[in-house]
């Protein structure tokens, strides 16, 4: 079996012209940091930035978003390197199939998946949560999206806001991005009014210690490492007792808080969407990360100078809102519930997106049904978004949001850390393909970004790498039962055998 044999840039590019699986450029650089930031600036920058503050570093959670913030930053232009050179839908799928092979695309492209499709699920599931709180503080007590048959709860309100995207998406991309542009402004504006006013509730005595001393986290209740599957990997496999604070909880507290930067690398899947991708992307990614990380810094040093880290480790679920009703300030509750039900809304739709691309490049590609990457008369996928949106709708509808959300970092994560190899693998291949954009300190910098992201999966718990584990083993299966019988680049290459020996039979007649 031939595992990694690679598609040519030529042949990538090439596809995306082929009639009825092509896609429409009307995206802009604008649009594309937009979109970033309508993905990242949502339910993170509301809870797991206090959350982190509270169970893993404390006031130092400050320098997990920096550092989370860096290593994202850096990756995602490993992105915009590839982006700028092969502007094709799939982002790391793609890139990868070029690079490393057809096998190592698949593992990458079904933990795209994963990332996406638990992300979409998380979030639209929090929308729900959190839109019941809003109307519940407004005053609807009664209220509930919530209802039962027989023993089983389901949650409409997934539902709603998944069908809403999911409808926009298929009419286009372009007014899609839009709608969400002018919801992602709005956000953006609640999120600066909370930070200003956040400021006048700063206490410095909160900032001591910055750097709590580590301590064992059964020592702390609500601690989220104690016991064996909920504690770091690296932890597990050194013998330690699980613990939190010090410098492990700052690194702790950035892989968890890289949750809110995942997103980024779905605007990558859109760059064959893209006006002047060579340009558009880069600056797009560029802009977009610069604007998301300013923001959950601020949002960081309020949350931990308005309350002590020890305080938000007492309360349920603590969250930004947590801090202001701790400060006597419970009316910022409402703006800030307002705040997240937008903020979370931009989010679906960027996810269901770059899921739906990323299922559009494999389909195309015949590792998934070919008839999946049929476009429409708008000029999208309309039948995988079709697909996904009922699929997301039913997993949010129906399973409790952390089984969903352990898996949607390191999904995340193990794409970086691929994509980042694969840039001084593709230099060294293809020396001569144009680059209009250049990662610098090739390959030493790759490497360290792929080291970095490697860290960060360590530091997840013991309880996700098993789960990850059960979701390769099963996209190993589909892909030696299915998908690598039915690849394009397979099929081509046997052709390609068979006309050769076809040939050489008749020359030796």
């Amino acid at each position: 079996m031939e595992l990694f044999r690679k598609k040519s840039v030529e042949e990538t590019l090439a596809e995306t012209g082929e009639e009825g699986r092509s896609l429409k450029r009307t995206l802009t650089t604008w649009d594309l940091a937009i979109m970033g930031v309508a993905v990242a600036v949502g339910a993170g920058i509301f809870s797991v930035g206090a959350q982190a503050a509270a169970f893993h570093a404390g006031p130092a959670v400050i320098i997990s978003f920096m550092l989370a913030g860096l290593i994202c930053a850096a990756a995602v232009m490993c992105y915009a390197e590839f982006a700028s050179a092969i502007p094709v839908s799939g982002s790391a799928y793609t890139f990868t199939y070029t690079s490393l092979g057809e096998v190592v695309a698949w593992i990458i492209g079904w933990d795209m998946i994963l990332e996406m499709l638990m992300a979409a699920s998380v979030i639209s599931k929090y929308w729900g949560v959190y839109l019941n709180d809003f109307v519940h503080l407004m005053g609807g007590t009664g209220f509930t999206t919530s209802i039962r048959f027989g023993g089983f709860k389901v949650d409409l309100a997934p539902l709603v806001v998944v069908s809403l995207f999911t409808a926009l998406l298929v009419l286009g991309t372009k007014i899609s991005a839009r709608f969400d542009g002018a919801l992602t402004v709005l956000k953006i504006g609640i999120v600066l009014f909370v930070i200003v006013v956040g400021f006048f509730y700063i206490k410095t005595d909160n900032y001591h210690p910055f750097i709590p001393p580590s301590e064992p986290a059964a020592d702390v209740p609500g601690a989220t490492v104690s016991g064996v599957m909920g504690q770091p990997l690296w932890q597990w496999i050194s013998g330690m007792e699980p613990t939190i604070y010090g410098v492990p909880g700052i690194l702790s507290g950035a892989a968890l808080v890289f949750f809110a930067f995942v997103g980024f690398d779905v605007v990558a899947t859109t760059s064959e969407e893209a006006k002047e991708p060579h340009k558009t992307i880069p600056r797009g990614i560029g802009l977009g990360m610069a604007i998301v990380v300013v923001l959950y810094v601020l949002v960081a040093i309020v949350t931990t100078g308005m309350v002590s880290y020890k305080d938000l480790a007492k309360a349920k679920n603590p969250s930004l809102a947590t801090g202001f009703e701790m400060v006597g300030a419970s009316w910022a509750a409402k703006i800030i519930s307002f705040g997240i039900v937008i903020g979370l809304t931009t989010v679906v739709m960027v996810l269901l997106l770059g899921l739906t691309r990323t299922i559009f490049s494999m389909s195309r590609d015949g590792l998934l049904p070919r008839s999946l990457s049929k476009t429409g008369r708008h000029g999208t996928p309309a039948r995988i978004q079709v697909i996904a949106g009922i699929i997301v709708a039913l997993v949010a509808c129906s399973f409790d949001i952390d089984v969903l959300s352990d898996l949607v970092n390191i999904g995340t994560l193990s794409a970086f850390f691929l994509v980042a190899i694969s840039v001084p693998v593709m230099r060294r291949r293809r020396p001569d393909l144009p680059r209009p954009f250049k990662i610098p300190g090739n390959p030493w910098v790759p490497v360290l970004i792929a080291l970095a992201c490697l860290w960060l999966m360590l530091n997840l718990t013991v309880l996700t790498w098993i789960r990850f584990a059960i979701w390769l083993a099963v996209g190993f299966a589909i892909y030696f039962g299915y998908s690598y019988g039915h690849s394009r680049l397979g099929r081509h290459e046997l052709t390609e055998e068979v006309s050769s020996a076809t040939r050489q039979a008749l020359g030796d007649e």
